[in-house]
C-alpha cells in the first residue's frame, strides 16, 4: 500500500508523495546540548528512525537532517551555575547524546548541523525578512510580525489571544504586537554573541531550525518532525519565517509525535519522576527501551512505567528465542519483510501492529520444521526487526547482556521463556527445548509439568 502520515497542517493522513520521485527530504528538531537526553527526548529520535528506515527501503535517496542547538539561554544558564565554560558543555553534552541514543540502535542523521555553524545564514535570513516588511529592529532586537503573515497559525489552529498564551510571549515596550517573536537579540560582554546589521547579539531559538532546514534541504521540501511540544510557537514560527523569508511554501508534511508522561504523570524533576535514557540503559538493553516506546502509536501519548518496560524485555527474549534455535541455518538472501509489517508501517507508522506481526512470525519460526522453512522465516524475522530498529544483536549476545542488566527474569520473562519451550517441544526440538529449562534454573526458576501445562515458582 502507498505511505500515508498523518499530517498535522492538514488533520488528517494524507498519502505521501514527495516532491522528487526519487528523493525524500526530512527535517527533525534535534537536541538543546546542556543536559543529558531524557526519555522524552528519546522518543522522537526513535519514532523518526524508524520513518527514516521506511523511507530509505523505498526511495533510492533520502536526506535526514537533525539539528543540534548548541546556542541558546538554557546553556548560558547552564554554564553560569556550573562554571563550566559553554563549550565544554555543549561538547560533553553532544557527546553523552550521541552515546545515548546508538545504545538505542538509531541510525545517525545523514546531516547533523550546528546551530553555531549557522551564524551568517540566520543573519541572511532575518535581513531578508527585514527588506520583506516582515520584521522590524527595536532597541537592539529583530522581531517577526505575526501581523504581516495572513495565515499564521494554520499549523496550530489557534487564535491569537491562545498563541499570545501559549507562546509565554515576552512584554516588552518594543514589540509591535504582543504576539511578535524575536529573530535575534542582543548580547553582553559574558554571552555568546556574533557581530551583525543590528549590533552584537545572538538568534532567537525559532530562526535557527529556519537557516539550517533552508541550507541543507532547500526553500521546500517534504517532511518535518517533532515532538507535540514543538507544534507552537517553535513550528508555526518556522513556518512563518521561511515562507516569508523564502517567497516559497516550507515543509509539505508535518510530523509530531505525542508525549511522554511516567506513570500517568508529566515527568517533572520536582515531582521525582525524571527518568534520563543514562537511567535506564543501566537497567535495560537499549533495544527493550526502544521497543516500550513503539509499543504505542507514536501519535498517541506514551505513559512510561516499569511494567512497560519489564514487558518489552520478555517480548524481546521470546523473539531472540526464536531466532536462537535456528542460529546455525543461514537466513534466506531472497525472504523480505512481510507485506502485512510494511503495510503496518506505510499506514502512518503502526508499530503497535508490526511488532504483533512479530510474534507471529517468531511463532510460525518456532513451528517451522524444515531447514528450507526455517532459513526463511528466519529471514523474514531479522528483516521486520530491521525497519523497527529491532533483533540486531546476535541471540547469545541478547541474552547476555539482558542477564547482565538485571538480578533474572521477571515474572513475565518467566512466561516467555516457558512459552518459547512448549513450541520447541511441541517442534520436537527437545535439545532447544533443554537450552531453555537449563537457562531457567540456573536463574533460580523450577519449572514443572504435569497434565495441565506447566507451572513454575522461584527456587530458595
Amino acid at each position: 500500500m502507498p505511505l500515508v502520515l498523518y499530517n498535522t497542517l492538514s488533520r488528517r493522513k494524507d498519502p505521501f508523495e514527495p516532491l522528487a520521485p526519487d528523493h525524500v527530504g526530512m527535517y527533525v528538531c534535534g537536541p538543546t546540548v546542556y543536559d543529558r537526553a531524557h526519555i522524552g527526548n528519546a522518543r522522537p529520535v526513535i519514532v523518526f528512525d524508524v520513518l527514516y528506515r521506511l523511507l530509505k527501503q523505498t526511495y533510492p535517496s533520502v536526506r535526514y537532517v537533525r539539528n543540534i542547538t548548541d546556542v541558546d539561554d538554557k546553556i548560558n544558564q547552564r554554564a553560569k551555575d556550573s562554571g563550566e565554560p559553554i563549550a565544554a558543555i555543549t561538547a560533553r553534552t553532544t557527546a553523552l547524546f550521541h552515546e545515548d541514543i546508538r545504545a538505542l540502535n538509531c541510525l545517525p542523521p545523514d546531516v547533523e548541523p550546528r546551530a553555531t555553524a549557522h551564524i551568517p545564514q540566520m543573519v541572511a535570513m532575518i535581513a531578508r525578512l527585514i527588506e520583506r516588511g516582515h520584521a522590524y529592529e527595536a532597541e537592539g532586537h529583530v522581531l517577526f510580525s505575526v501581523g504581516s503573515m495572513p495565515t499564521y497559525g494554520a499549523l496550530s489552529r489557534r487564535s491569537q489571544d491562545e498563541m499570545i498564551a501559549g507562546a509565554r510571549v515576552e512584554v516588552a515596550p518594543y514589540k509591535k504586537d504582543p504576539g511578535d517573536f524575536v529573530l535575534w537579540k542582543p548580547s553582553s560582554d559574558d554571552l555568546p554573541g556574533w557581530d551583525s546589521p543590528w549590533g552584537r547579539g545572538r538568534p532567537g531559538w525559532h530562526i535557527e531550525c529556519s537557516a539550517m532546514s533552508l541550507e541543507h534541504l532547500g526553500a521546500s521540501f517534504d517532511i518535518h518532525g517533532g515532538g507535540q511540544d514543538l507544534v507552537f510557537p517553535h513550528h508555526e514560527n518556522e513556518i512563518a519565517q521561511s515562507v516569508c523569508a523564502n517567497g516559497q511554501p516550507f515543509a509539505r508534511y508535518w510530523l509530531h509525535n505525542g508525549w511522554l508522561m511516567v506513570n500517568g504523570e508529566k515527568m517533572s524533576k520536582s515531582l521525582g519522576n525524571f527518568i534520563t535514557v543514562r537511567d535506564l540503559l543501566d537497567q535495560a538493553p537499549g533495544e527493550a527501551i526502544r521497543l516500550a516506546m513503539l509499543t504505542t502509536h507514536y501519535h498517541q501519548p506514551l505513559d512510561w512505567t516499569a511494567d512497560l518496560l519489564r514487558q518489552s524485555r520478555a517480548t524481546l527474549d521470546r523473539l531472540y528465542t526464536a531466532l536462537r534455535a535456528v542460529a546455525d541455518i543461514p537466513a534466506d538472501e531472497a525472504a523480505a519483510a512481510p507485506i502485512e509489517v510494511r503495510a503496518a508501517l506505510e499506514d502512518d507508522l503502526n508499530t503497535p501492529l508490526a511488532i504483533s506481526h512479530l510474534h507471529d512470525l517468531a511463532g510460525s519460526l518456532n513451528k517451522a520444521t524444515s531447514p528450507a522453512d526455517k532459513a526463511r522465516g528466519k529471514a523474514r524475522l531479522l528483516a521486520s526487526g530491521r525497519l523497527l530498529g529491532l533483533l540486531s544483536h546476535d541471540p547469545e549476545t541478547w541474552f547476555k547482556t539482558a542477564t547482565a542488566k538485571g538480578s533474572g527474569p521477571d515474572d513475565a520473562e518467566v512466561e516467555a521463556m516457558i512459552e518459547a519451550r512448549a513450541a520447541a517441544r511441541k517442534a520436537r526440538d527437545f535439545a532447544e527445548a533443554d537450552r531453555i529449562r537449563k537457562a531457567l534454573a540456573e536463574a533460580g526458576i523450577v519449572l514443572e509439568d504435569g497434565a495441565s501445562g506447566t507451572t513454575w515458582k522461584r527456587g530458595t
